[in-house]
């Protein structure tokens, strides 16, 4: 019923795509101008709204680059707080939002910035005392006001933007043509085993120019953290789940735990969600009915949940993921340094 609503909604789709490419037109043909900075510039983003693993892929290219001086530049999407900031240790997903968060946590060496305006927060990193060597800019492929130095554009292996339409009848943000902006996409979220004939086909299918490179990363899944006792590492297998969830697209993860576990109960929120004190208590309304299982939820968050004093008592576990190649790996990461250490 939902997908054919959506479908009623094709004119409207139209009218965007002509708006968008407009707007593409005049930045190519430089009607509206690109700002252009002295520092090297990465952009992980997407052609579909929400959901292709940016935030990994991102986490992936700051272990590549750890010997670099690095940063990274968000929305901050679902904060209070606007304009421009920096994480510190007083820094919640309510101030700067849940991956900037994520990366500020997981990464302390890095300088984690949020700024609606890509411009705008370029400026304000280049004011500060410690200038970075490289900004890793998270989902700002369709901020066309910033000209970047090496752009990676990602698509899902289970909904890859060539089999889907534009907003508000699908989930593109602008036509699929606008992948020709891209210097390398990857196709992520792909089965461990991909064949090599199926990778031929979605490379195909995506049409991408011959000197364009596709690759295909899938994602690995780490150990059960404890939400509290950050030290803490535990095996959760054959525990009954209660599983909370506020992402965009929670099938992976939800298959990934029936692989081991029973899941008596789901909380599916919308993506960035902001836990209200009613969600809270039916979590725990949940749980205290049976008080054998165990909560478990994203690592994204995880970050906005820390923040639960209600549920300091409970045994919730986060599950953190990584992105892997499954194969050039070498020529990927090859492509990156070369950028970062041309002239």
């Amino acid at each position: 019923m939902v997908k054919a609503f959506r479908y009623l909604l094709l004119p409207i789709s139209f009218l965007y795509g002509l708006i968008v490419g407009l707007r593409n037109v005049l930045f190519n043909n430089n009607i509206l101008k690109s700002s252009e900075f002295d520092v090297k510039t990465i952009l992980v983003g997407n052609i579909a709204a929400g959901g292709t693993g940016k935030t990994p892929h991102v986490e992936y290219l700051i272990r590549l680059l750890s010997n670099k001086k690095l940063a990274t530049l968000s929305r901050g999407y679902g904060r209070k707080d606007p304009g421009f900031q920096q994480a510190n240790k007083e820094s919640t997903a309510d101030s700067i939002g849940d991956e900037p968060l994520q990366f500020y946590t997981k990464h302390p060496e890095v300088n984690v910035f949020v700024d609606t305006s890509r411009v705008s927060g370029i400026i304000g990193i280049m004011s500060k005392e410690e200038i970075p060597e490289v900004v890793l800019l998270d989902d700002a492929f369709q901020h066309r006001s910033l000209k970047t130095g090496f752009s990676i554009l990602l698509t899902d292996y289970n909904a890859p933007f060539y089999k889907d339409f534009m907003l508000p009848t699908g989930n593109l943000r602008e036509f699929t043509r606008g992948k020709k902006r891209a210097d390398v996409i990857i196709v992520s979220k792909c089965p461990s085993v991909l064949s090599d004939a199926e990778k031929q086909q979605i490379t195909e299918k995506i049409d991408a120019s011959p000197e364009k490179k596709v690759f295909f990363t899938t994602v690995k899944y780490g150990s059960f953290n404890s939400l509290f006792n950050l030290e803490e590492q535990v095996d959760l297998k054959g525990k009954e789940l209660i599983v909370v969830t506020g992402i965009a697209k929670s099938e992976p993860f939800i298959n990934h735990l029936t692989k081991n576990n029973n899941i008596s109960k789901h909380f599916n929120f919308p993506d960035h969600h902001r836990f209200t004190d009613k969600n809270i208590q039916e979590i725990i309304s949940i749980f205290e009915r049976n008080k054998d299982s165990v909560i478990v939820t994203t690592e994204k968050d995880a970050m906005r949940l820390k923040e639960q004093k209600a549920l300091e008592s409970l045994p919730i576990f986060y599950l953190p993921i990584e992105v892997d190649f499954i194969q050039d790996k070498e020529i990927f990461e090859k492509l990156i340094h070369n950028y970062v250490e041309s002239d």
